[in-house]
């Protein structure tokens, strides 16, 4: 019995150990994804936060690589173009816009005085118009003098000169197409009317009104009025003398485009 357990063969097990080398290097190319996928989400999230401007770009060349342009047929291959709108040639090529709109408003008014100094009828008012480039655009001042030539003392109504002179301006102003605003003004001498309730504020809107309904009954359009404003004696044309009679007038301003 003994004999036999001796002439066994023994058996022995060897474990084989597999150096795995972080598996392959698998991970690393996951990595690299993940990695991938966040710089995609900042720059999803980038656009998303831009204005619409940068948006439309940046959808223009996805859609148009190649081919894509934003001034003067420069593509982004040649380094010359950006997503970016370019801020510093948009605000000069508005202040063009507005400069050359600057001086067509000013030859129209050169032209307005020009017909009046040459109109007999409208020769002793000429001193009493003022055109002027303001802040909003063009600007007609018709002040009252002395002689209350534009307006009967005390009211809104027009006198038949002023009416004639407002429909002649009018008939300029409708070759526009800018808005018009009219605005009354009143010196500083409290309204003497025997209504108590009625004040130089509405006598400035009553006769920007009034001012308005002449300009109408020429060639201008309704839809070219933008606004009526009355401001009694809080627009002074002569700070230094409230009571001065240039403080009483009619302006009429022509408004840029832009």
């Amino acid at each position: 019995m003994s004999m036999d357990l001796d002439s066994s063969p023994i058996i022995v097990k060897k474990k084989k150990r597999h150096n795995h080398g972080g598996h392959g290097g698998a991970w690393k190319v996951a990595y690299a994804d993940f990695v991938t996928a966040m710089m995609a989400l900042f720059i999803v999230l980038w656009i998303l936060s831009q204005s619409d401007a940068v948006k439309e770009s940046v959808a223009k060349y996805f859609k148009d690589p190649i081919g894509f342009t934003t001034n003067n047929n420069k593509t982004l291959l040649n380094g010359e173009s950006s997503l970016i709108p370019a801020k510093k040639d948009s605000l000069k090529s508005e202040e063009l816009d507005r400069n050359r709109e600057k001086e067509e408003l000013k030859k129209m008014g050169d032209k307005i005085i020009s017909e009046l100094q040459n109109n007999p009828e409208f020769a002793d008012l000429a001193g009493q118009i003022k055109i002027e480039i303001v802040d909003e655009g063009l600007r007609i001042e018709m002040m009252d003098s002395g002689d209350d030539v534009f307006f009967e003392i005390g009211t809104s109504k027009l006198k038949p000169q002023a009416i004639k002179l407002l429909n002649t301006i009018g008939n300029e102003l409708s070759k526009l197409p800018n808005k018009i605003v009219i605005e009354g003004h009143t010196d500083a001498r409290p309204y003497n009317g025997s209504n108590k309730s009625y004040s130089n504020f509405e006598l400035s809107c009553d006769r920007a009104n009034a001012a308005r309904r002449a300009l109408i009954e020429s060639s201008l359009q309704l839809s070219q009025i933008d606004e009526i404003r009355g401001y009694a004696d809080r627009r002074l044309r002569d700070k230094a003398d409230p009571y001065n009679l240039v403080n009483r007038r009619i302006s009429i301003i022509v408004r840029y485009l832009r």
